[in-house]
């Protein structure tokens, strides 16, 4: 049961043995009208606010002087929610529940915002690994935490994304596996639970796109 269960998330439509599911992590574009990014409509809009929105509140978590970089959060945030969303459609591969695409986003940005900081301010770097106020006997212990703490980043990033997205996936197939069994007045009340559910996993799609965007721009800025 619990095998067949979690098959659902396992790479399997190819075409002449190449696997075809990480395609939809870009795939969805295609789906887009034409329309939507030659003349400006309500979703054009409404991504505009949102995109401001996450630059301001970037660029204060950055500061002025690397208000540039904010655009590179708000396109991870982009992709992300892009792929949770399209991971809801019924029979879509969801790319943000392998840690093999979480991973690679956030292990590659971790890297750089170590190499960048050890290179470019590694008294700053070293400053970090001791908190305010720490004291003398207690330092090496600090040290050590704090080294074990920065090194696990990438991985509580990249968990933490998949986790969401596989328990959410799992109660839908759950209650969507009992319903043959079912009798027409709880079916109803199946379908009803489902619908709320799947909203509910909208606002984990988006929560958890942010979350990941804003932990990766403090950890940006930690090193500037």
């Amino acid at each position: 049961m619990m095998s067949n269960l979690f098959s659902s998330f396992d790479p399997s439509s190819s075409i002449f043995s190449i696997p075809l599911n990480w395609s939809s992590t870009m795939l969805g574009l295609m789906f887009i009208p034409y329309s939507i990014w030659a003349m400006p409509s309500r979703w054009i809009l409404l991504w505009s606010l949102i995109s401001s929105t996450l630059h301001k509140e970037f660029k204060t978590l950055l500061g002025p002087k690397n208000a540039s970089g904010t655009i590179l959060f708000v396109s991870l945030f982009g992709l992300i929610v892009f792929n949770n969303f399209l991971g809801l459609i019924p029979y879509v591969f969801t790319s943000t529940s392998h840690l093999a695409m979480t991973l690679s986003l956030a292990l590659p940005l971790w890297v750089s915002f170590m190499i960048f900081g050890w290179i470019n301010h590694t008294q700053h770097m070293l400053a970090h690994l001791v908190p305010l106020s720490t004291p003398g006997p207690l330092m090496p212990f600090m040290v050590l935490i704090e080294m074990v703490s920065n090194l696990i980043r990438p991985g509580t990033l990249a968990i933490r994304l998949a986790a969401n997205m596989i328990a959410g996936h799992l109660l839908l197939t759950l209650l969507g596996n009992t319903g043959p069994s079912l009798s027409l007045s709880i079916l109803s009340l199946l379908i009803f639970s489902q619908i709320l559910l799947l909203l509910l996993e909208s606002a984990v799609a988006i929560i958890q796109s942010y979350v990941f965007a804003v932990l990766s721009t403090l950890y940006a800025s930690e090193v500037n």
